[in-house]
Formats: structure tokens, sequence, C-alpha cells
């Protein structure tokens, strides 16, 4: 194993300066590999895949442990292949893929982008995702001139990668550092969601968070197939998809740079960590509907009218702000949130339906208690971890946290 012994000051602009972009690129498909049957999602759905909910109301008390699986250089993301919660690929910033198994911690490289990817300022191999049918892996970056990509793997029988299978789903000018989001979630509904920071250089000078007609500023919602050679297509439910002049692939506006959002996969809500400006770090939380889709459609997180629940400079609240479920401000409980996941393993029953969360800068794992999708408790529930950068859900809804210092840890009970 490998370990990065990474610059605290450095490491930190990955998520608390700012970048920009134009229009997204649709580019031409090639040819698809087949694709790999799976014996499960990898993502849960509506709340009759979680039996006898019972979230707890309380999570003050609660201690866990993080086990270290293994160390690496400046890990970033962790990806689950369906039904399979022992293995996993895990992306180290600069650009290698790895195969890890989870049990023993070993690691084989099966992707290299390093010769392809930038890594300054918040820069580099963001984020990576695997399809809910096991088919592809789709990989978000920034290229050499900093700019984002989404490309897609196709998968063999044993998790290979066929590199020659590679395609450009998603591409998008970056012309700044930092703001960059990057995160890939595959929902419920098994369309692809991909977060996009404001455009950076901080306080959104382009104006993207309140701009329907700019893909910066939002979480987009795409069908990575494509149709008739497109790299992806539109679905027709998009909330903006007949307004004039708004991008048809926004899903929600108002975002500064989110960092890590998940679906709850007993419920479908979808939970958003966005990074704020100077004050407050935010926490969002957006109900699903009764089948346990369309969660966030169409909303508005408030930036740069708004910085957490606080108007931002002289911003006044948009009436269609969806406010956070949950801020805090700069200072000792830190500067940049990283977003997580509400627990649905059995491991550790205390924290059952609990949101589970991290500041890059404070580095205290902590918990929220949301039984009826309202904070009741707000507590840490375990020793600081340095740079917790990702959270990372497997088959069995266990949980990891990663460290861009270098570990890869599990998530246990005291």
């Amino acid at each position: 194993m490998r370990r990065s012994l990474v610059a605290a000051a450095a490491a930190l602009a990955l998520l608390t300066s700012g970048a920009c972009g134009d229009d997204g690129e649709a580019l031409p498909s090639d040819t698809r590999a087949p694709i790999v049957e799976a014996t499960e999602p990898s993502v849960g759905g509506p709340a009759d895949t979680v039996l006898g909910r019972g979230d707890v109301d309380t999570v003050t008390g609660v201690e866990v442990e993080v086990e270290t699986v293994g160390e690496f250089e400046e890990p970033i993301a962790l990806a689950f292949l369906p039904g399979i919660a022992g293995r996993a690929y895990l992306a180290e910033r600069a650009g290698v893929v790895l195969d890890l198994d989870l049990v023993t911690g070993e690691a084989t490289a099966i992707l290299d982008l390093t010769d392809e990817t930038t890594t300054d300022s918040e820069r580099g191999l963001l984020d990576l995702v695997v399809a809910p049918d096991g088919g592809h892996l789709y990989v978000s970056s920034t290229n050499e001139d900093g700019d984002s990509r989404v490309d897609e793997y196709a998968l063999g029988q044993n998790g290979s990668v066929d590199e020659a299978s590679r395609r450009i789903v998603f591409a998008l000018d970056q012309p700044f550092a930092n703001h960059n989001g990057g995160h890939l979630a595959f929902g419920p509904d098994g369309l692809l969601y991909l977060g996009l920071g404001d455009g950076g250089s901080g306080g959104d000078p382009l104006g993207a968070g309140q701009d329907r007609g700019q893909l910066l500023g939002s979480i987009l919602r795409i069908d990575p197939n494509g149709v008739d050679g497109s790299a992806y297509a539109i679905p027709d439910d998009n909330p903006f998809v007949d307004e004039e002049g708004a991008r048809p692939e926004v899903w929600l506006k108002g975002v500064r740079n989110p960092w890590r959002f998940s679906f709850d996969r007993a419920t479908g809500d979808l939970w958003v960590g966005d990074v704020g400006q100077g004050e407050i770090e935010e926490i969002d939380v957006l109900p699903a509907d009764a089948d346990g889709l369309n969660a966030g459609r169409g909303a508005n997180l408030g930036w740069n009218a708004m910085e957490g629940d606080q108007p931002y400079e002289d911003g006044v609240e948009p009436d269609d702000h969806s406010p956070p479920v949950f801020t805090y401000p700069h200072g000792e409980a830190g500067c940049s949130v990283t977003g997580g996941y509400r627990y649905r393993g059995t491991a550790i029953p205390e924290l059952f339906g609990a949101y589970l969360y991290a500041d890059y800068c404070a580095g205290e794992l902590r918990a929220l208690a949301v039984p009826d999708g309202e904070v009741v408790d707000d507590a840490t529930i375990a020793d600081p971890v340095e740079a917790p950068v990702a959270f990372a859900q497997d088959p069995t809804g266990e949980l990891y946290l990663l460290s861009l210092a270098g570990p890869v840890l599990k998530i246990v009970l005291q």
C-alpha cells in the first residue's frame, strides 16, 4: 500500500475554493459493450427496500470506531459493484482507479488517467460510480486543461475495466480551478445525477447559482445511455425541459459546491452537503414522493442569494428557496462540509436512519437524528479523522469514510 503525506493547506483547496465553466457538450457515442447482469441493485429505492424503518431519534452518546482498510495516495471516492460488499473501485485523486479488496486491503490498479488529469487546486479524479446493472463504470475528473469530464467504461463479467470501451459522456469547460463539484450518483430512478459547482472564484461571479440557463451551480439529471448517437439523453420529465432559456439537464439549482450528495436507500430522499462561502456550511434534504422518486425536482437551494439559512451579502431569499435542514458556522465546527449517507446497515442499530457527515477542516465524524425529516439531535460519534473527503455505502448499507491523507476507513460499532 502507498501513503500520501498531503500538505493540509494544499489539500484544503480541494473543497473550499471555486471553479466555473461553459455549456456541456454532447459528444458522439461509441459502440457499447454487453451489459453484465447483477443479482441486486447497488442503490436503494422506495421505502420497501428497508424493512422495519425504526429511525433513531437520538445520537448523543453513540460511539463508533473507524477501522483502517488500507493506506493509499489521496483516496477520494469508493464505488461498489452491485451485490458485492467486500469489493470496490477506489479512486485516487491523481487519476488512478484501484480494484480494492475491502477484507484484505489489497488493491490492484485497473485504470490510470494520471497523464490526462490535472490536480491543481480542487481538480483531479473526483468521483466514480457503477451503473445499477453493473455493466459500466462512470468516472468524473478534470482533464489536463482543468475541464470537467465524465467517462464511461464497460465492465467485464469479473468486474474488469475495458479501457478500449471508453466513451465521453459529459464535457464542461471550467475556466477556474475550484468549485468543480464532480460528484456522481445513480438515483432510485436509474438515472445519473452529476453535481457541479457554481463556477468559482468566490461569491459566484457568474451568477450561476440562480441562473437556470447555466449548468454550473446545479445538480444535473441525465440518461448516460444517450439516443441517436448523442453522449447522453435528457429525461422528458426533467423540471425545466420546456422552459425557454433553461438548460434541460438541470434537476435543481442554487448550489455553491455540492461536495457529496446521496439518496436515502429507504425513502429515496436526496441529501446534499453544500460547501459554504466563508461563514456557514449546510446540509439539505429534499423529500421524495410516495414512490421514492423525484427528490429535489426543480428545487432551489438558494446560493448565491443565500449562504445556508442566511442572506449572502445583499441577497434576497428566493420565493422558491428550499432551506437547509441543518447548518453550522465556521470555526470550531469546521469550514467545509463533507456530505454522507443516512445509515441503513445492520451492524450499528443505534444509528439506523441517522445521517452521517463530516467536516474536512475539523475532521469530526458526526450524526444527525432526523426521524421525521427534521433534525432533533446532532452529535460527534468518533474521534477526528484527518481530511475526511468522502463517504461510501456498500450494498448492505454499511458505511466507509475516506481521508485524503491516506486511509480508507470502515465505520464500525465501538
